[in-house]
């Protein structure tokens, strides 16, 4: 597996938003003025991370930063890797993003991974387009200008903001709903009722 995690966001939201609120920026990119939260980006912009170990959190790099990543690991290949990851990771969301608004879906953003094969080509690995690597939106009763419900573990990051004190301990009640969000989305984006 390549050492980052290839973010694109086509929605303002999270802590894009919360950047974009101070400086006009979401990891170094300008975006436009005037944009309110929710706000569909004018093209999806490419906010890749480090893959932090196990109980630490990501950092937000540059592309540049990704080259030299990439280079010090794959001497020689870094700059190939880095735009083919780049690339991909832009095609995929366009395309899947399309599918899923035809279901009535918005993907807000989303997260690949990539790794190499035997012969050192790029390949798609990891988890892709789950609600756990994805912010999933209902596209019935969508409207900038404030947050969305969600059809992803947002539910849950809300419910645990709102009870800091609970210990990481959700209530049955809390993990139902997710569950049934998750079904829900499910459901929508294959036209098949979750078994």
């Amino acid at each position: 597996m390549l050492p980052v995690e290839c973010i694109v966001r086509g929605y303002i939201t999270g802590t894009g938003w919360e950047s974009y609120q101070k400086n006009g920026t979401v990891c170094g990119i300008k975006l436009p003025e005037g944009l309110q939260e929710s706000d569909q980006l004018p093209e999806p912009i490419y906010t890749p991370t480090t893959k932090a170990e196990l109980g630490l959190h990501d950092e937000h790099i540059t592309f540049e930063d990704t080259v030299e990543i990439l280079e010090k690991q794959y001497p020689g290949k870094g700059g190939e890797y880095a735009k083919t990851i780049r690339d991909c990771t832009i095609q995929l969301y366009q395309k899947c993003a399309e599918y899923a608004r035809s279901k009535g879906i918005i993907i807000a953003d989303t997260k690949f991974e990539f790794g190499l094969d035997e012969n050192g080509n790029v390949i798609l690995g990891d988890e892709m387009l789950t609600p756990d690597s994805s912010r999933f939106w209902p596209l019935e009763g969508y409207a900038s200008g404030k947050s969305q419900p969600s059809f992803d573990k947002q539910f849950v990051r809300d419910w645990l903001k709102r009870n800091p004190d609970s210990d990481y301990l959700l209530p049955e009640e809390i993990v139902k709903k997710t569950v049934d969000k998750y079904k829900e989305a499910y459901e929508l984006l294959t036209g098949e009722k979750f078994a």
